[in-house]
């Protein structure tokens, strides 16, 4: 979203322009303003809020010194490989954010759930007995009602099959008439005609 902001040499313009008198050109200044207002954030210094460039400051620091230090014990390549864990914490804290919540508040939610929650067990109030009558109930009460289903639907599915069947073979005694007229046009026309 743009909003368009006038100076004031364009006022002065606009109000000359009924009479005579010097013109002085137009300028326009437009300013990008985020849709969203909730969501904008200072930036400091090459894009970065001020947690991100202290943090990125600090992990590039960091990697840096594990890096030297251990450069000439193990080698550049292993180094590099030893820093890059110790230094990803550091970082995704400036950086990451989900739902409002930081990189450490949002770890230590999830090691919560993972570890810190007791299991919930359910106790029923209802004793095994009370349980099997009431499925004996309920398998009673299906097996009526898929006996009744089945008698209706073997007298209606009885007659519209019939029908279907009924259909069908009228198409069919058609059909046959068609392509019997066919082929005696055909002898007819081999016969006589040829």
């Amino acid at each position: 979203m743009q909003w368009l902001f006038v100076c004031e040499k364009e006022r002065r313009y606009a109000g000359n322009r009924a009479g005579s008198g010097s013109v002085i050109p137009a300028e326009n200044m437009v300013i990008d303003i985020n849709k969203n207002i909730d969501n904008y954030k200072e930036t400091v210094v090459l894009g970065l809020t001020a947690k991100q460039l202290i943090y990125s400051i600090l992990s590039v620091a960091m990697g840096g010194g594990i890096v030297l230090l251990l450069y000439q014990k193990v080698g550049l390549t292993v180094s590099a490989y030893i820093a890059i864990p110790a230094v990803t914490p550091i970082a995704l804290s400036g950086f990451y954010s989900y739902n409002g919540m930081g990189f450490m508040e949002m770890m230590k939610l999830k090691m919560h759930f993972a570890f810190g929650n007791r299991a919930l067990a359910y106790v029923s109030t209802e004793g095994e007995d009370v349980i099997r009558n009431i499925r004996q109930q309920e398998m009673m009460a299906d097996k009526k009602a898929r006996k009744k289903q089945r008698g209706s639907q073997k007298r209606a599915d009885n007659g519209e099959d019939f029908r279907k069947a009924a259909k069908k073979m009228m198409f069919l005694m058609f059909l046959m008439l068609v392509i019997f007229s066919v082929l005696a046009g055909a002898a007819v026309w081999y016969k006589y005609f040829k």
